[in-house]
């Protein structure tokens, strides 16, 4: 019996919550079962609870800064946890990812360069890419039977072809769940030497890797590595405090970081919030054990998941994640066109799952489905699905 209570159902609706509060706005049933987003449906840790409660009875929230108890705390978790000694000097902390992202192609492509990705991925991959008036550049994964692989060769072409300068990288990958080994990676990191391409690497999900495997930080491969690199890190979706808006981007290679932060300073950001200083700050220090348990309640609910698809869903198959708590299924056995299973999904099964789609063509015969979250509701989702796969005589 672990020390948390995973199986404890919280009522998210009416807290403003976008997974599930939002169905409307977004033009989805109101009372469709949300699985999309990747927002985990458990409270905190109570050890971090209190930490930002302490802060919060404290009652003045103005300018706040990160000190060295900040990254002490950041610097133990990558040790530990990864093997990774990180610099102070590395750091430059950015309310998102996905803010850090932009930043990252405005700072070091200019328009009109390439910027590749590998599709299907998560799509603010693009988004940056397009919004920003720099080239997309795809080299689709290779999708197998049960798993996906990297096209080197394709992405060696693209990037001596199509003017390549930047290349984003996810690791572990959304949405096809792949964490890539250690070869993998530095064959990837050779190219993009070889060809001086600046690898930007999304890690946000590295803390949730499963047995068998293990995360590498892309600059943990070796100075050349980490010269050409810059590193994303979160802990939101780790301690699902993504609404505290705190990122730490670690850039080894002085020049580059300066031109990052210079980019940051055009658009007039400065400060992180308060509490999400205090969040990452505490959720490093003290969550190590929450997580730990967490991640076996996941690793449970993925194979759980993966049993019931084979009992009862076998028209739908399931690609079993190496990491994330992301689950990716093909859905192409299905007599239904990608906009039928979208509306079959909505109305038959009142089920609110990330279309394979919206990660680019390349997964537009899938879905993906967050099963971060308590058995029963997990079953209540997967029982829904059953049901209209049943009544649609699949």
């Amino acid at each position: 019996m672990g020390h948390y209570n995973f199986d404890k159902i919280i009522d998210r609706k009416h807290t403003k919550s976008l997974k599930y509060d939002f169905a409307a706005e977004r033009g989805k049933p109101e009372a469709v079962l949300p699985f999309w987003v990747a927002d985990m449906d458990f409270e905190i840790p109570q050890e971090l609870k209190e930490i930002l409660l302490n802060r919060v009875n404290h009652g003045i929230f103005g300018y706040t800064e990160s000190d060295d108890a900040y990254f002490n705390a950041l610097h133990n978790w990558f040790k530990s946890r990864f093997n990774w000694n990180i610099e102070k000097r590395w750091v430059v902390k950015t309310p998102g990812i996905v803010f850090a992202l932009a930043m990252a192609v405005r700072a070091f492509t200019k328009e009109g360069d390439g910027v590749l990705i590998n599709q299907p991925v998560y799509y603010p991959f693009s988004m940056v890419i397009d919004d920003n008036n720099r080239k997309l550049v795809n080299v689709p994964l290779v999708c197998g039977e049960d798993t996906y692989t990297i096209d080197f060769e394709g992405i060696e072409k693209a990037i001596v072809e199509q003017n390549v300068t930047l290349f984003l990288l996810c690791n572990p990958h959304n949405p096809v769940g792949r964490v890539w080994t250690r070869d993998e990676l530095k064959r990837l990191g050779d190219i993009c030497i070889k060809h001086n391409v600046l690898v930007v690497s999304d890690e946000i999900h590295a803390d949730f890797v499963w047995r068998g495997h293990e995360h590498t930080v892309f600059a943990a491969l070796g100075e050349s590595y980490a010269d050409h690199s810059v590193i994303c890190t979160a802990p939101s979706k780790t301690f699902n405090i993504a609404g505290l808006q705190v990122s730490n981007i670690f850039i080894p290679n002085d020049s580059l970081r300066r031109r990052f932060v210079k980019e940051i300073d055009r658009v007039g950001y400065s400060q992180l919030n308060t509490m999400g200083l205090v969040g990452c700050q505490g959720a490093y220090e003290v969550g190590g054990r929450w997580l730990d348990e967490l991640k076996e309640y996941i690793q449970d609910n993925i194979q759980f998941t993966i049993d019931y698809f084979r009992e009862y869903l076998p028209k739908l198959r399931m690609y079993r994640p190496e990491g994330t708590y992301l689950m990716w299924f093909d859905c192409s056995e299905l007599p239904l066109t990608p906009q039928e299973r979208e509306q079959w999904l909505l109305n038959d099964a009142k089920l609110w799952l990330d279309s394979g789609s919206m990660f680019g063509k390349d997964g537009e015969n899938f879905e993906r489905i967050n099963v971060a979250c308590p058995r029963a509701t997990l079953v209540n989702g997967l029982e829904a699905l059953r049901s209209a796969y049943e009544a649609k005589g699949f």
